[in-house]
């Protein structure tokens, strides 16, 4: 039994990434309660430029902590359209508040259709937790 965050109103992914649509066609990506806890004191993120094409599956950012560095995948097709620049100067952010301010990138589908048909391809909170408790 694990004491990690799992917030219902997210979609996951079985690489410990959490997903929140923002709006139609926008969400935004970070990484989960789990896996800043197993990565422990964050020091660097390297996230892509706006702009950036990300693939399902394929790594596009990487995270860096005391203990490893991790990377980061795509867990939906589409474009970055925004990036956290705030981990620049802090990327304990990702600690502290891995589903607020320790966000990562906010990526675009191609439209509205494509991203719920992406979002109803990762896991719902119960799935994620049955990965993280298994």
């Amino acid at each position: 039994m694990t004491d990690s965050k799992v917030p219902d109103t997210l979609r996951y992914t079985a690489e410990h990434e959490w997903i929140e649509k923002i709006g139609p066609e926008t969400v935004r990506v970070g990484i989960t309660d789990f896996a800043q806890d197993a990565l422990g004191d964050v020091v660097f993120v390297q996230l892509p430029d706006a702009g950036a094409e990300v693939t399902v599956g394929e790594s596009f950012a990487e995270v860096e902590s005391t203990k490893s560095v991790s990377d980061i995948f795509g867990p939906l097709a589409g474009t970055v359209s925004a990036v956290n620049d705030a981990l620049d100067a802090s990327p304990e952010l990702v600690n502290s508040d891995p589903y607020g301010e320790g966000w990562l990138v906010e990526i675009q589908a191609a439209d509205e259709a494509t991203l719920d048909e992406q979002l109803g391809d990762v896991l719902d909170a119960a799935g994620y937790r049955a990965v993280i408790e298994g």
